[in-house]
């Protein structure tokens, strides 16, 4: 139990600096859509969709890679540090030499031909180049933090991040345009200033990024960029699968939003596309604990490949993070009313128009809760090398997203993309699940998992639609499923805390 111990507190640290930065970056989003009409809004959501499919690919899937390579070659853990590192060194470079050759072609494809944008939408592009390849070098290097067991070093770093992006929008979207009002001396400093004009936002990005890298120069000063090519060739073989997998789960979370700019009529795609990009800001609340377990999750699971008991063990942290996430489900929805007011726009016409997309948000976070349990059902595949399996299913939650967006969206615009993207991590969990019993055992409680997930869902629906989103009745729910849980688990909650950290 005590390795238990170890990883929720690992998690616990990985979680308090992922919700501390994430809540920070949430309450941006009142701040745009007070700043940005829906359609100005929605080409922010349109380019980091963009850029979130790019970020996979320059990733190449190395993250994964470094983790079980660590595990294979414990007696050379600097070789496997240095060429993860020399290969997303060598795709970024790569990618940023073409894509600044082709900005401009690639601004003009984005908007159709429409000179009147196809400048800013230049600009937007420069700025995400540089974001995506200062992104990618630092992946490896916070992946070494999280090895080496530093967990408040990550999270600094990271909140550190943050505060600077928020700065920075702050400074942008909110003082500048005071100082303008105001006029006088010091307006006079600030004549470029454009009003309405999204890139400041990417901006802040790009200076965020570059100062997160800067912070991590003692990770990249140990680095010898000393190729070991047959080293280099095995890892590419084992991420290459990984690779795919990623790019699939990244059009299942963003494709969504690209189909709903292309697919709806013009008149009102962006406008559309900023409601969906809005409403999704809330249930990233349940995403901020999925990104928080994955942090603390993966260099553990990896780290006790090896440790006796450690398929119980596994079995043990999806019973807990099952209960958890259920919990998160049910409180998000329960209190929808008090966070929808974090969509705030600056009239009430986009005021209403923005709430209107409150209904998918239920749908949305049980999409999240099935997202994941297939992340922690994952571990199987990767630990038995088995990583083509993660890009079969995968692939097949992709090809749902894709071919069931292509014939829903034209007719049911954003309310088909949020059960479409339930649908496909659906579909993706119980694969998993499946061929992981199949391939490679791990001892899960598939009923008493599947117990709490339906109970989740009963009660969401008792609040969100019975009791029409009623604060109190809502929340009185969510306590009494917490003591319900509390109550069927007292046992193993109080072997854990009683259990003495030097046993093993």
């Amino acid at each position: 139990m005590s390795t238990l111990k170890k990883f929720a507190g690992e998690t616990a640290i990985y979680g308090l600096s992922t919700v501390l930065s994430r809540v920070l970056n949430f309450f941006l989003t009142p701040l745009y859509v007070n700043a940005y009409p829906a359609k100005v809004y929605g080409i922010f959501t349109y380019m980091y969709s963009w850029a979130s499919m790019l970020n996979a690919i320059l990733a190449f899937g190395m993250e994964t890679t470094f983790f079980r390579y660590l595990n294979k070659q414990e007696n050379n853990r600097q070789n496997v540090y240095n060429n993860t590192f020399i290969v997303i060194l060598s795709i970024s470079v790569v990618f940023i030499a073409i894509a600044l050759l082709f900005s401009e072609n690639i601004a003009q494809w984005m908007q159709s031909g429409k000179e009147n944008t196809v400048k800013d939408y230049a600009s937007y592009v420069r700025y995400f180049i540089f974001i995506l390849v200062v992104d990618s070098i630092s992946v490896i290097p916070f992946a070494k933090v999280r090895a080496d067991g530093r967990p408040l070093r990550y999270g600094l770093i990271k909140f550190l991040n943050i505060l600077i992006f928020i700065s920075l929008n702050v400074f942008f979207i909110v003082i500048v345009p005071k100082i303008l009002e105001h006029g006088g001396e010091l307006a006079s400093y600030f004549s470029w200033y454009k009003e309405e004009w999204v890139g400041y936002v990417f901006l802040s990005n790009l200076v965020a990024s570059i100062v997160t890298l800067l912070l991590l120069t003692p990770e990249l000063f140990q680095l010898r960029l000393k190729a070991d090519w047959p080293l280099i060739k095995n890892m590419l073989a084992y991420s290459a699968p990984v690779l795919i997998a990623n790019i699939s789960f990244v059009i299942n979370e963003n494709l969504d939003k690209i189909f709903l700019k292309e697919l709806l009529p013009s008149s009102i795609a962006e406008q559309e596309v900023g409601i969906y990009g809005a409403c999704c800001k809330i249930a990233l609340f349940l995403s901020i604990f999925i990104n928080a377990f994955r942090l603390g999750a993966e260099p553990f699971f990896f780290n006790h490949a090896k440790s006796k008991n450690s398929g119980e063990t596994y079995a043990k942290i999806m019973n807990y993070f099952v209960i958890v996430i259920s919990l998160i489900f049910v409180g998000v929805v329960a209190n929808i009313e008090l966070l929808k007011h974090f969509i705030k726009a600056n009239d009430a016409v986009q005021q209403q128009l923005y709430w209107s997309g409150l209904k998918v948000v239920p749908v949305l976070l049980f999409g999240y809760v099935s997202l994941g349990i297939y992340m922690n059902l994952s571990i199987w595949y990767k630990l038995s090398d088995q990583t083509r399996y993660g890009l079969y299913i995968s692939g097949m939650g992709a090809l749902v997203t894709i071919v069931m967006n292509i014939i829903f969206i034209p007719k049911y615009s954003y309310i088909a993309s949020a059960w479409i993207s339930l649908t496909a991590y659906t579909t993706m969990m119980v694969l998993s699940y499946v061929l992981g019993q199949k391939n490679y055992p791990i001892p899960y409680n598939l009923k008493k998992n599947m117990a709490y997930l339906s109970a989740s869902i009963i009660l969401v629906v008792l609040s969100f639609q019975v009791f029409e989103r009623n604060l109190i009745i809502g929340n009185g729910l969510l306590l009494l499923f917490a003591i319900g849980a509390i109550y069927i688990e007292r046992k193993e909650l109080t072997a854990i805390f009683n259990e003495n950290p030097s046993n093993k």
